[in-house]
C-alpha cells in the first residue's frame, strides 16, 4: 500500500478511535496484556520458569481493569497496585515477574492526567514506595536488584509523563480560551464603536437639523405675518431663511462627508430621476432587445407625486426590468402598469411589472442553466433593496413567480401620510 493510501486510512482510524474512547481503551488493555506476558518470559531469569495460573489471572485482571481507566482513574490505579503487590508477595515459584507493573504505569499515567500536580506527585510517591518496598522485602532477589529499582523508575516516569501531558493540555486549553475571549472582546469593541459612532452622527444631525429648521420656521412665520404690511421686513426674514437653509445644507454636507471613505464616488449633482423620464429608461431596455409595454395613467390623472414616491416608483421599475433582462433573457416581454388606486386607507400609487418568462435565459458556466434562485430572482440584493425602499415609505411590496410562468413585482406606495403615530 502506498503512503498516499495509508494517510487517509490512518486519519479515519484516528477520528474513529477519538469518537469511541472505550474501543481505544480496549486496544490499550490488549497491548498492555501482551507486554506483560512478553516481559514475563523474555527476561534472562524467567526463561526456565513456567507461567503459573495465578500470574496469568493477575495479568488478565490488571489489563482488563484498564478498560475503565477513564471512568475510575484512582480506583483502577488502586486495583492494579493491589494486584501487582499480590504478584510480588506470592512468588512461591521463583522471582516475581515485575512486568505486571506495565498495568500500574498506564493506570498511574491516566490518574496523573486527570488531577492536579500535588495529587499526582502524592499518588506517584505512594505507588513507587509501595511497589519498591514490597519488592525489597518479599522478593527473592537482593534488595538493591535492578528489578526493584525498575519498579521505582517506572512509577516515577508514569507520574512525570502524566503531569506533563496534563500541563500541556491545560496550556493549550488556556490559549484557546484566551483566543476566543480576545475574539469576543474585539467583536464587542467593534459593536460598541459602531454604536457610539451612530449615536454621535445622530446627535450631530439632530443638532444641525433642529437648530436651523427651527430658525427657518420662525423666520418664515415672520415673513408670512408682515408680508402685506411691511414687505421690507418680510424680505429681511426671507433672507434669514435663505441663510439658515444654506448653513444647514453646508453642515449636513460636512457631516455626511465624514461617512464617505476615500475613493467613494462623489455625490450626484443632477436631479433625482422620476416617472417623468420613464420613457428614457424603457428605451434603454428596448434597445437591449427586450419587449416592454407601458400602461401608465396620464400625469394629470396621477396628480402631483411626492418626490420620495416618484423616485421610489422609478427605482422599482428600473430594478424590476433589470431583473427581467438578467433572468428572463433579452427576448422576454415585460409589461409595466402604473396607476393611482384608492381605498379605505387612502390613495396610493401602484406599480406592477410582469414578464412572461419566455426569453432566452442566460446560461451558467459550461452551458449549465442558472441556479433556481437566480432564475426567480427571489434571493438577490436588488429585491431586498427594493423592499427596503418601499418599507421606508410604509408601502407594500410583492414579488413572486406567476403560475403560468414569468415573474411579477407589485408595489403600492401611499400618497398620503398616515396619521395616528403608526
Amino acid at each position: 500500500m502506498t503512503p498516499l493510501a495509508v494517510g487517509p486510512g490512518l486519519a479515519r482510524s484516528h477520528r474513529w478511535l477519538c469518537a469511541h474512547p472505550r474501543a481505544l481503551d480496549t486496544l490499550v488493555a490488549i497491548g498492555v496484556l501482551a507486554l506483560i506476558l512478553i516481559g514475563a518470559v523474555a527476561g534472562p531469569r524467567m526463561r526456565h520458569q513456567p507461567l503459573g495460573p495465578l500470574f496469568a489471572l493477575l495479568a488478565v485482571l490488571v489489563a482488563g481493569s484498564l478498560i475503565f481507566r477513564r471512568d475510575l482513574p484512582r480506583g483502577v490505579l488502586a486495583f492494579t497496585v493491589a494486584l501487582t503487590l499480590v504478584e510480588i508477595v506470592t512468588n512461591d515459584v521463583g522471582p516475581p515477574r515485575t512486568s505486571i507493573v506495565f498495568g500500574v504505569v498506564v493506570a498511574l499515567y491516566t490518574a496523573a492526567t486527570r488531577t492536579d500536580r500535588p495529587t499526582t506527585w502524592r499518588l506517584g510517591a505512594a505507588t513507587a514506595v509501595l511497589l519498591t518496598g514490597a519488592g525489597m522485602l518479599f522478593a527473592l532477589n537482593p534488595w538493591y536488584s535492578q528489578e526493584n529499582w525498575g519498579l521505582f523508575a517506572w512509577a516515577g516516569l508514569a507520574a512525570a509523563t502524566g503531569d506533563a501531558v496534563r500541563s500541556r493540555r491545560a496550556y493549550i486549553a488556556a490559549i484557546e480560551e484566551r483566543a476566543v475571549r480576545a475574539e469576543r472582546t474585539r467583536e464587542e469593541e467593534a459593536r460598541r464603536r459602531v454604536a457610539e459612532e451612530r449615536l454621535r452622527i445622530a446627535r450631530e444631525l439632530h443638532d444641525v437639523v433642529a437648530h436651523h429648521i427651527a430658525l427657518v420656521n420662525v423666520q418664515a412665520g415672520v415673513a408670512s405675518h408682515v408680508m402685506d404690511n411691511r414687505p421690507d421686513q418680510a424680505k429681511e426674514a426671507l433672507a434669514h431663511v435663505r441663510q439658515a437653509s444654506r448653513s444647514a445644507l453646508d453642515e449636513l454636507r460636512a457631516t455626511v462627508g465624514l461617512l464617505r471613505q476615500y475613493g467613494d464616488p462623489a455625490a450626484p449633482t443632477e436631479p433625482a430621476p422620476g416617472l417623468a423620464v420613464l420613457d428614457q429608461l424603457v428605451d434603454g431596455f428596448v434597445r437591449a432587445g427586450m419587449r416592454v409595454r407601458v400602461r401608465a395613467e396620464p400625469p394629470e390623472a396621477l396628480g402631483p407625486l411626492p418626490g420620495s414616491v416618484d423616485l421610489t416608483a422609478y427605482r422599482v421599475v428600473q430594478e424590476a426590468l433589470t431583473n427581467v433582462h438578467k433572468h428572463a433573457g433579452p427576448g422576454a416581454t415585460a409589461e409595466v402598469r402604473i396607476a393611482r388606486v384608492g381605498g379605505a386607507a387612502g390613495s396610493a400609487l401602484e406599480v406592477t411589472v410582469e414578464d412572461d418568462g419566455a426569453g432566452r435565459r442566460p446560461e451558467g458556466p459550461e452551458g449549465e442553466p442558472p441556479a433556481p434562485g437566480e432564475e426567480t430572482g427571489g434571493g438577490g440584493h436588488g429585491l431586498l433593496g427594493m423592499r427596503e425602499r418601499v418599507a421606508a415609505l410604509r408601502g407594500s411590496c410583492e414579488a413572486a413567480p406567476l403560475p403560468e410562468g414569468g415573474f411579477r413585482v407589485r408595489v403600492r406606495l401611499p400618497l398620503q401620510p398616515r396619521r395616528g403615530g403608526d
